[in-house]
């Protein structure tokens, strides 16, 4: 080497042979030349030609002059950096250079030429190739690391790599640079944060994007150079995230990006970050927080990332950000769950808890977010979600918010669909998913239009989609209604029904359009718009849009003759789709893609177009059913007994026929339902022949050979059918026959000669179909029935008991155990009210012996003959027929007129009948006649009673009876606001003077001071004032204390002159007044209307007097708190089916929706203005409503009312039972009562007077049930404290749904009512502790007559004699209940009284001593 240096001093450059000199005295084209022969010749060397090396050296020295190394040809250059790059190679590990500066010059010049990469299809591309590869092989850049500036150096070789590297290269070009760049990281001892930078800001989105190539060179780096390069990485990151020094680094604003980049090349790059994003979470600043929030969720929810299972702290941590103050954090979190479901359905069990609570999040997007992190997982694959998440997307159809109400019922719609319909996870994904079906048609029952309208489109796309082929359609409604839970079919029964009712209202705009345009035509059309826009969304603006579309029918003659065809009974489903389709195309304008008009026609169409059902769809469903009793049909397969969905089957064309009977009009489908009259099956017969009298109105002319068959079948089955077929073939007779009289005759005329009392069983079917014939042909058999009822039904029926009944303890049992004798007088009574609403007059007075009658039977607890032969339940029964046939009689205005305000009283009473299914059963009926406003409003008053009923569902119902009775009336009277003449009947603020007339003869208000009597009576008021209150409409609250004054200022109409009476009026007058004062701060305003009061009920005010004397006792003032009354929520939420009226399957301990329906309304309870959750005072939580625990039902389960006594417990306090109303005179023998039917004897006439006077209720009420033996009457018990008697458990039943039936055929309008009814129990109760011992001593010494009120337990009569307010308090503080208080539909009368609803209550009843 000695010599080599020598050389090298000398001076003399060697070329290669046959190179000339290169210097710049020769052209660029010949330095080129040469050069390729020099680059040539250094390529062949290698590390081992010592001679060579040392020939050459001063020509290496050469070739890193200025005179090269800035040369302006770009091929000289590359070709001096291939020499140089040769040369690095050749004389390894030492380089003929030593100067650092020439270093630096030499490798920036090598840097320089490494741009040429870039372009892969220059023609120099090879030596640029060759260039990287030989400095990348040799590690040519580690010399550098001596250098002071190679940082510099280092930096600028990484950043043109990553500014060359494209997808033109290949494999080999990027493993050469990777290769030439480890080196440097791994083998250097440090790594500059500016190389750092270097790297990582390729892994910025930002760069990402713009050049893919180099995210993958710096991935692949970052991976090969992981261990050397952590320190610094850790080292950057501590700097920014833990000391803050964010000026370390110009990418300090991207660390959140780098951390999950870094995290998906290789987590252990972040071996020592982890540790600092668990500080940063907890970090005070709430963007900081977010930052950290959106990179966990990130990194967690990464398909392949094991973070959770390998840093558990740190996914505690996070989970603890669902909790978040800041909500922007919580919605992160939440969004992140569906990733985290997907890729790692393991960490499921931990989500759960914390979804669950967010849920519920005060923040609407926060829940709308759950639901579809949920939704999107599912759609996914079921089986990443449990059924906790599910229920929690279930429990958001209940939603406060529209948005999230919508996102829940339509994130289930399509869960169904995939699974349920589609069946894309087999059939145990189905079965996990089942109830989805029957919640989202629950939801049906919800007040809001927008709800309704997105179910009956949930049904059309999803549930039942319209684009199937019609067979296919058909099977899938109809195995759908086979499966659906009893609620869920109501709900989709009355969706048909709106759906066929605006399509009625639209068909009457149609008509009314056409006519010539007067005054009463705009009026006529104003009122029917008016109707069309309450069925659709927003009324407030749809309404001018309605009016809009009115005068184009008017207008286009094209877009109302498609209309028309839409809405003609005849209208088939292509057709629909044809007429929608144009319709939206002539309303729409290309110019206005958003048009609110179209869309409100849109939403109009969609609910009135026959999209499912047709002629071809109900032959369709017929050959479904026919499969079905042939045994052809997939029943098995789809999960539904044969028998099941037969019957199904059948009832879903019972609804079809009222809906849609035109399309039942075809020979083949007449003929099916005729093979169905002839099954055993009683339920399918009986639909059949409901079938055919809805749709058979044309059958007589359009198809006589399904006459001739049909008529003897008909015949049969009104003589010796089962009573509720022989019921419905008398309607199908009278409905499809014109020579009806001469068939009817042929029934009556055998029937009435063989009715025959000794074999009661076979003479139930008579009487049901005499009973109906009575009610459709009363003239043409008028004087046989006169004779049938007076002396058949009265005298041989009702007076006589021939068969003992068992003797049980028990108040009720189910159908099938019920004495025949008991039924045959159950429809002895029916057939004389049915004859009597068949005649519609009472001028032969029959209306009074029939009230009487029935009266009697009240008064006499059931028992009419007194000579305790019948049983317990069968008293129970008649107790119930009777009720019920008054009411019946009350919706008859020539009835009503006759009834009077004794027998109404007595009426009353039956709503606090001693058994359970008594008072469930009348207060349904009752509910039933007052929503289609045929019962006067003093029966709205009955329902006050019910204030003190001891099984809570039935305080719940009643209250929400209330509710939505009084909402209908007041809509009833914006709608209709020419019925002010009719205000007294129908306003419901006209319900307090009944109200208070009927508590003043409450049996029970005996002693008119007693403290314990008033609490009872301030209780029953506010059960009603607390709804009527609770808006203060037109100063409502100034009328109701007007009409309290006003009444202060009357006598009683029943007793004007009993001193005691009016003394207890005016008392009720005060605690009414008491309550309107404490609740109401507008009460003292000036009143809107001068009330009207009832003249039947009080005398009119004596202008002379003036009664301003206050008769209330001094220690009531106490018992009233002021307060604001509780805004009443009807929204029916259904979310659990109820296999019966009253019968509760399950419990919640979640609510779903909030119900005030409160039992125990109690003004004087602090807790009522306190502590309950009214949706304007809970601002923490828009959801609150929707799924909140009541305190008191964790933390006080002892609480509250004790409920009916065991089945196991003693029932001996049933035995002696009371009597309700007075006790007849001794003179009042069964034989007088036959005489008031007697026609022949003049003495049976004066009997009658005088049975007028003695049968009545006396004027003065004793409500209890009189003691039958004179011991009993004389007994004076020495405390009047209240027990408690234990009643039998009321027996569950199977065929509740018989419970109410035949309304279709006796009322005018067939509707049914859907109500569901949930009661929520209550927060923030106070018990009074200081009325308790005032209470308790006052109702020790108050002597109380018994009567027939269900009783209450032991200790809410202790509770109650510590004031009534605690115990109405502590009613509600148990766990919410469900109840299905829906109406049912057309055949729902007569088996009300026959039927046994289950109930799991066990009643007891009040005894008093």
């Amino acid at each position: 080497m000695a010599h080599s240096k020598n050389r090298a001093t000398d001076g003399k450059i060697t070329y290669p042979p046959g190179v000339k000199e290169i210097s710049d005295k020769i052209s660029k084209e010949e330095m080129v030349r040469r050069l390729k022969m020099v680059v040539k010749t250094f390529m062949d060397m290698d590390q081992d030609s010592e001679e060579e090396k040392e020939l050459y050296l001063n020509l290496a020295l050469h070739l890193a002059s200025d005179f090269f190394l800035k040369h302006p040809d770009k091929d000289v250059r590359l070709l001096v950096a291939c020499c140089l790059a040769d040369i690095f190679r050749i004389y390894a590990p030492e380089a003929p250079y030593t100067s650092p500066d020439k270093l630096k010059d030499i490798f920036m010049f090598i840097t320089r030429q490494l741009k040429g990469l870039e372009d892969t299809k220059s023609a120099q591309f090879n030596r640029y190739f060759y260039l990287l590869e030989n400095i990348a092989w040799v590690k040519s850049y580690n010399i550098c690391f001596e250098l002071e500036d190679s940082n510099e150096i280092f930096t600028q070789l990484y950043r043109t790599l990553f500014q060359v590297i494209n997808n033109g290269h290949n494999q080999k070009v990027h493993m050469h640079m990777v290769d030439l760049m480890s080196s440097i990281v791994c083998e250097g001892d440090s790594v500059s944060q500016e190389l750092l930078d270097t790297v990582l800001v390729n892994l910025v989105p930002a760069h990402k994007n713009l050049n893919k190539q180099a995210y993958d060179l710096a991935k692949a780096l970052l991976k090969r150079t992981a261990q050397a390069i952590e320190p610094y990485i850790t080292n950057f990151f501590n700097q920014v995230l833990m000391l803050g020094k964010t000026s370390v680094s110009d990418l300090s604003e991207h660390v959140f990006d780098l951390i999950l980049e870094l995290y998906n090349i290789d987590s252990h790059l972040l071996l020592s970050v982890l540790p600092q994003l668990e500080f940063k979470l907890k970090s005070n600043d709430n963007d900081e927080r977010l930052q950290v929030v959106k990179l966990l969720a990130k990194m967690f929810g990464a398909k392949d990332s094991e973070l959770a299972s390998q840093n558990k702290p740190l996914w505690q941590c996070y989970l603890g950000r669902f909790n978040d103050i800041h909500v922007p954090v919580r919605l992160e979190c939440v969004k992140f769950a569906s990733h985290c479901l997907m890729n790692h359905p393991d960490l499921a069990k931990d989500l759960t808890e914390y979804l669950k609570v967010r849920s519920h999040d005060p923040e609407e997007a926060i829940r709308h977010d759950v639901i579809v992190s949920i939704v999107t997982a599912s759609k996914k694959d079921l089986s990443l979600v449990n059924d906790h998440l599910l229920n929690f997307v279930r429990e958001r159809t209940l939603d406060k918010r529209w948005r999230v109400r919508k996102e829940a019922m339509m994130g289930l719609a399509q869960i169904y669909k995939k699974y349920a319909l589609q069946a894309e996870a087999g059939k145990e994904a189905s079965k996990q998913i089942s109830w989805i079906k029957d919640k989202l048609l629950h939801i049906y029952y919800q007040n809001s239009i927008d709800d309704r309208l997105l179910v009956e489109r949930i049904f059309a796309q999803y549930l039942v989609p319209h684009n199937l082929e019609t067979t296919e359609r058909m099977k899938c409604l109809y195995y759908l209604y086979a499966t659906l839970d009893g609620n869920a079919v109501k709900a989709l029964n009355e969706m048909w029904k709106c759906q066929n009712m605006l399509r009625h209202h639209v068909k009457d705009l149609l008509d009314l359009v056409k006519q010539p345009k007067s005054d009463s035509y705009n009026k006529a059309v104003f009122s029917k718009v008016m109707v069309i826009t309450r069925n659709l969304p927003d009324p407030g603006k749809t309404q001018d849009f309605v009016k809009k579309l009115a005068q184009v029918l008017e207008e286009d003659e094209k877009i109302r003759k498609q209309l028309e065809t839409l809405v003609s009974p005849s209208c088939s489903c292509k057709q629909a789709e044809v007429c929608v389709k144009e319709i939206t195309k002539k309303l729409g304008s290309p110019k206005q893609p958003s048009n609110p008009f179209l869309e409100m026609v849109k939403f109009l169409l969609e609910r009135i177009a026959p999209v499912h059902i047709d002629t071809e769809s109900i032959s369709a469903l017929i050959k479904q059913v026919n499969k079905s009793i042939e045994g052809t049909a997939d029943d098995e397969d789809e999960g539904v007994p044969t028998e099941q969905a037969i019957r199904a089957g059948l009832e879903l064309l019972k609804v079809l026929s009222f809906t849609h009977p035109v399309s039942f009009h075809s020979a083949e489908t007449f003929e099916s339902l005729l093979g169905c009259l002839k099954m055993d099956d009683e339920k399918v017969a009986e639909a059949a022949l409901q079938i055919f009298k809805n749709t058979g109105n044309k059958l007589e002319e359009s198809f006589p050979h399904i006459k001739s068959v049909l008529l003897p079948v008909l015949q049969h089955k009104a003589k010796k059918g089962p009573p509720r077929q022989a019921k419905y073939a008398i309607h199908c007779i009278h409905a499809m026959f014109s020579n009806r009289d001469t068939h009817f005759a042929q029934i009556f005329e055998p029937l009435h000669k063989s009715l025959d009392t000794d074999n009661m069983e076979q003479l139930i079917t008579p009487l049901t179909t005499l009973g109906h014939l009575a009610m459709l042909a009363p003239e043409q058999f008028a004087a046989p029935l006169k004779s049938l009822v007076a002396n058949f039904i009265v005298k041989d029926l009702l007076m006589n008991d021939r068969i003992p009944g068992k003797k049980t303890t028990k108040l009720w049992v189910p159908d099938d155990e019920v004495s025949p004798e008991t039924l045959a007088k159950i429809q002895g009574l029916k057939l004389m009210v049915r004859w009597l609403l068949g005649v519609k007059n009472n001028q032969s007075k029959s209306g009074n012996s029939t009230l009487r009658m029935l009266t009697a039977i009240l008064s006499s607890d059931g028992d009419l003959t007194e000579q305790g032969k019948m049983g317990k339940p069968d008293m129970s029964r008649l107790r119930l027929a009777a009720g019920c046939a008054i009411l019946r009689l009350a919706q008859e205005p020539c009835y009503h007129e006759i009834i009077t305000l004794e027998q109404y009283q007595l009426c009353a009473l039956v709503i606090n009948d001693e058994c359970y299914q008594v008072r469930q059963a009348f207060a349904q009926k009752l509910h039933k006649g007052l929503c289609r406003l045929r019962l006067p409003l003093e029966y709205l008053a009955v329902f006050t009673l019910c204030a003190k009923d001891p099984v809570k569902e039935r305080r719940a119902h009643a209250r929400q009876c209330l509710v939505k009775n009084i909402n209908l009336r007041r809509e009833y009277l914006k709608q209709h606001a020419a019925v002010s003449e009719k205000l007294i009947s129908l306003l419901p603020e006209y319900v307090v003077p009944y109200a208070i007339h009927l508590l003043v003869h409450d049996p029970d208000y005996v002693k008119v001071q007693d403290i314990e009597q008033l609490k009872d009576i301030k209780e029953a008021l506010w059960f009603v004032l607390e709804i009527l209150m609770a808006k203060n409409e037109n100063n409502s609250h100034a009328f109701i204390r007007k009409m309290v004054e006003n009444i202060k200022q009357t006598k009683d109409g029943q007793c004007p002159d009993d001193p005691k009476i009016n003394e207890k009026l005016y008392t009720v007058c005060d605690v009414a007044m008491n309550i309107v004062i404490s609740k109401s701060t507008t009460y003292s305003l000036e009143s809107p209307k001068d009330p009207v009061l009832p003249a039947r009920y009080f005398t009119q005010p004596d202008k002379n007097f003036s009664n301003t004397k206050n008769y209330l006792p001094p220690e009531m003032k106490s018992f009233f708190t002021p307060g604001k009354p509780k805004a009443a929520n009807v929204l029916g939420a259904v979310n659990k089916p109820l296999s019966a009226t009253g019968k509760l399957q399950t419990k919640l301990s979640r609510m779903e929706t909030i119900s005030n329906a409160s039992s125990n309304s109690n003004p004087s309870s602090p807790g009522r203005s306190k502590g309950r959750l009214d949706s304007a005072d809970v601002d923490h939580s828009e959801n609150e409503d929707i799924s909140m625990k009541s305190p008191s039902e964790t933390e006080k389960p002892s609480r509250g009312r004790k409920r009916g006594a065991a089945a196991n417990q003693d029932d001996k306090g049933q035995e002696s039972k009371p009597k309700r109303g007075r006790k007849k005179a001794a003179n009042t023998s069964t034989d007088d009562v036959e005489d008031q039917w007697g026609e022949d004897s003049s003495l049976a006439e004066a009997t009658m007077e005088i049975e007028d006077e003695q049968n009545s209720p006396p004027k003065r009420g004793r409500r209890g049930r009189p003691p039958k033996s004179a011991a009993a009457k004389d007994e004076t018990p020495s405390k009047g404290r209240r027990g408690r008697r234990k009643a039998a458990p009321p027996v569950d039943e199977e065929n509740e749904e018989e419970q109410q039936e035949e309304e279709e055929e006796e009322e005018d309008d067939a509707g049914s009512e859907n109500m569901e009814v949930k009661p929520k129990g209550r927060r923030g109760r106070k018990p009074r502790a200081e009325v308790s011992e005032a209470a308790n001593d006052s109702v020790e010494s108050t002597p109380q007559k018994r009567r027939g009120r269900p009783p209450k337990s032991q200790t809410a009569a202790k509770k109650a004699s510590g004031g009534r307010s605690r115990a109405a308090a502590n009613q509600e503080e148990e766990s919410e209940e469900e109840m299905d208080t829906a109406q049912q539909s057309e055949e729902e009368e007569d088996e009300s009284i026959d039927s046994s609803p289950k109930v799991r209550r066990k009643v007891g009843r009040r005894d008093r001593r």
